[in-house]
């Protein structure tokens, strides 16, 4: 086993596998990738039911939460098409779900395939659990399989979501180590928890459909799924993404015209286009007897407008054994936007989810983890050209 390295990245994840990928096919450099799990890409694999949402039709700035700067360059980078590109070029022929989200034909192991083709070159350090990182030039970084040294270290640990695939906090600690500052890891694209006065939902527990949630300035739209502990579905986990604390709004029934539905003559819970077990719940939530449409009195009206305006303040989340990624990680004032260098460590790089920023749900964060993971690549190759 070799223990002196030109590159180590830590984490064999998207972004570690994306950035020893371009490393391998475009430089002569002695790569190692150290991985703790006893097979790659664990979360890669799980991900999108195992067909792993490669990345969205719509792919900008506006759909992640973080530096506006760091994300907009990493996507100038390696936008969408280039990433689309790439993978076409490897044999992916990506198919278009609910026209807006690309996802693998048959499963994940089409996209991990691709990578480890690509980054053949470089050594992968499987089973190896990376404890600390030490020095500068080279940098030493201490396993429980012994210390290996590199002249630059790629941290690409991740967040610390799905701690059974072997998630944790090391990439924090690595920056902490080196007085860089982070932003403590929280769950996020994960279900919404309630207050007693929202009870009324639980027993709606399995029920889906399309609605559409304001946070703050933010306005979402997808499917809504009830669960026992609290509403979850696509566009809660989006919407989980922008809050942490008090109100957000939800309109049940985003493409109604209230105004016609109020001169129908059909009963409340045959008239609204949505399921009547969520109609009748909802009528008897807000103390709204079920009676025709048009004969609605002033205040009764005003009580069913909040079928489009329903004001609530979720009490927390599900926690991080439910997110599906993490908001926080190195922050990205640390950070170089057109390396993804630290700016107080020379050689030392933080890419994908272990920098503070997250997108939507949609794949905005694999899009995120390979585009910050090209820019790091370019940039380690553009220095061993010069």
């Amino acid at each position: 086993m070799k223990l002196n390295y030109d590159i180590l990245i830590l984490g064999a994840g998207a972004s570690g596998l994306m950035c020893a990928a371009q490393l391998a096919e475009k430089t002569d450099l002695k790569i190692a990738l150290v991985e703790g799990n006893s097979r790659p890409a664990l979360k890669l694999k799980a991900s999108g039911g195992g067909k792993c949402n490669l990345t969205n039709v719509n792919v900008d700035e506006n759909h992640f939460l973080g530096d506006e700067t760091l994300v907009h360059t990493a996507l100038n980078v390696f936008p969408q098409k280039a990433l689309l590109d790439y993978f076409h070029n490897g044999g992916l022929r990506p198919v278009i779900r609910k026209e807006q989200y690309y996802f693998c034909p048959k499963s994940s192991d089409e996209v991990i395939s691709i990578l480890l083709g690509k980054s053949r070159g470089a050594d992968l350090l499987l089973g190896t659990k990376i404890l600390s990182v030490s020095g500068n030039d080279p940098f030493k970084v201490t396993t429980d399989k012994g210390v290996f040294t590199a002249k630059k270290v790629v941290v690409a640990t991740g967040g610390a979501s799905y701690k059974e695939l072997g998630a944790s906090d090391i990439g924090l600690q690595i920056a902490q180590e080196y007085g860089i500052r982070t932003v403590p890891f929280s769950p996020a694209l994960v279900g919404l928890t309630l207050q007693p006065k929202e009870f009324w939902m639980k027993e709606l527990s399995g029920i889906s459909f399309p609605a559409r949630i304001r946070v703050g300035t933010k306005l979402l739209e997808e499917d809504l799924l009830f669960a026992h502990k609290g509403i979850s579905g696509p566009v809660v986990l989006s919407a989980s993404l922008y809050w942490f604390k008090g109100e957000i709004e939800i309109d049940f029934c985003p493409d109604l015209d209230l105004q016609k539905l109020l001169s129908e003559k059909k009963l409340l819970s045959t008239a609204l286009p949505l399921p009547k077990r969520f109609t009748k719940v909802f009528l008897d939530s807000i103390a709204l007897e079920d009676k025709p449409c048009n004969r609605l009195n002033n205040e009764e009206r005003e009580k069913l407008l909040q079928l489009q305006a329903y004001k609530m303040a979720p009490s927390g989340n599900f926690g991080l054994s439910k997110a599906e990624v993490c908001r926080g990680g190195v922050a990205s004032e640390e950070i170089d936007p057109i390396t993804m260098e630290s700016k107080k460590v020379q050689g030392l790089y933080f890419i994908g989810e272990c920098v503070d920023v997250t997108g939507e749900l949609g794949g905005y964060n694999f899009q995120w983890a390979f585009s910050s993971a090209v820019v790091c690549s370019t940039a380690i190759q553009n220095l061993y050209k010069s």
